[in-house]
């Protein structure tokens, strides 16, 4: 018998019984959809550990341009996993006080090995509204009698990756302010 041109053509010529019958593809897609779900958790235990440690090791200034500024921001990675991480591409947000503050994206690839750690540069921005927005909140604070000896901070970023997407991380703290209206 010839081939058919077109798949749903097969169906039409296919006996009963026959791997191109559609009741027995029916019951062999049935059969399979139990198993989906330990697939799915079995993928999902390679692919994915603790997610990793991320810290702010350092800002340095960097040329800006107009009205913002540059800084490049080191980020101490450690990986707590035995598996290596490969990334490809780093992005990342700082938030001061729960306002977005900078951010920034840099092409990075490399590995991380099992139980290693990194430093990576990203340069970020801060636009010059963002600044005086929080000049003048904290000046306002100041105003009102309320000192402000310590500012909170959120990092959050993700290290790309091929496959599903990449591996998100997030720290937060505070940063002394005490030292400076001295």
């Amino acid at each position: 018998m010839p081939r058919p041109a077109h798949p749903l053509a097969a169906e039409r010529h296919a006996t009963p019984g026959s791997p191109l019958d559609p009741a027995r593809r029916h019951w062999l897609a049935l059969a399979w959809l139990p198993l989906a779900p330990l697939a799915l958790g079995a993928c999902s235990s390679v692919a994915f550990g603790d997610p990793p440690r991320v810290d702010l090791a350092g800002l340095k200034s960097l040329p800006g341009e107009g009205l913002e500024l540059r800084f490049l921001a080191k980020l101490r990675v450690q990986n707590p996993n035995s598996q290596p991480l490969t990334y490809e591409g780093v992005s990342l947000e700082l938030d001061l006080r729960g306002q977005r503050f900078a951010s920034g994206v840099a092409p990075l690839a490399g590995q991380i090995p099992a139980y290693g750690e990194a430093v990576l540069e990203v340069p970020v921005s801060v636009s010059g509204f963002t600044i005086a927005r929080q000049v003048l909140d904290l000046v306002r604070q100041a105003e009102a009698g309320n000192r402000v000896e310590r500012v909170a901070y959120e990092l959050r970023g993700k290290l790309g990756g091929a496959g599903l997407g990449g591996t998100g991380f997030g720290t937060s703290g505070e940063i002394d302010l005490s030292g400076l209206a001295r």
